[in-house]
C-alpha cells in the first residue's frame, strides 16, 4: 500500500470475517477489512462521492495481495504485475462521514491465463445492507514491456478464485 499516493488517506484496516455478519456476503469473501467514511469523502450531495470507491476497491485489492504476499515489491522482483482493464461499480446505497464500512473481495475468475476478475461488497456496518458492490478484470503483464502476459505460477497458486 506504500508504493502510491492515492492510499496515503486510506483508513482501510484488515478484520476477520467473523468481526462482520457473515451472511451479509454475495459469496464468502477472501479477505476483509473495515474503514470509517471520512467528511473529506463526501461530494456536494453530502454522501460518498464514487471516486471514492474505486480508490477502496484498489487498496483492499492491494492489502489482500499483500496478505497473499504478492506486494509491489514482489511484483517488481518477478517481472510481472497486475493492471486494469475494466472496473464495474454498482452503487446502492449512499454512505455518510462516520459510517463504518466493511469491504470485502475474493477472486472469482481465474484460469491462469493473463485475465483475472476481482469482486467488491461494501456492506454498512450499522445496518448490514450492501451499499456498493462491484468488480475489477485485472490483467496480469510483464513489467518491462506492459504487454498481457500468462500470469506466473505465484500468481496462480496466490489468486485462486473461490468456488
Amino acid at each position: 500500500m506504500n508504493n502510491s499516493n492515492i492510499f496515503k488517506d486510506v483508513n482501510l484496516t484488515p478484520i476477520a470475517l467473523a468481526d462482520t455478519a457473515p451472511s451479509v456476503w454475495n459469496s464468502t469473501p477472501q479477505f476483509v477489512g473495515r474503514l470509517i467514511v471520512q467528511a473529506e469523502h463526501l461530494d456536494e450531495f453530502g454522501h460518498t462521492n464514487n471516486t471514492i470507491y474505486l480508490v477502496w476497491m484498489q487498496a483492499i485489492a492491494a492489502l489482500h495481495s499483500s496478505h497473499l504476499g504478492l506486494t509491489f515489491e514482489s511484483f517488481v522482483e518477478l517481472g510481472y504485475g497486475c493492471v486494469a482493464r475494466q472496473h464495474h461499480m454498482e452503487y446502492k446505497r449512499p454512505t455518510f462521514a462516520d459510517d463504518t464500512l466493511w469491504v470485502a473481495t475474493w477472486i472469482s475468475q481465474n484460469d491462469g491465463k493473463a485475465d483475472m476478475t476481482r469482486q467488491y461488497q461494501f456492506v454498512r456496518a450499522s445496518d448490514q445492507v450492501t451499499v456498493m458492490q462491484g468488480h475489477t478484470q485485472w490483467v496480469c503483464i510483464d513489467m518491462k514491456t506492459g504487454r498481457p502476459k500468462k500470469q506466473p505460477p505465484q500468481f496462480v497458486e496466490a489468486y485462486k478464485a473461490v468456488a
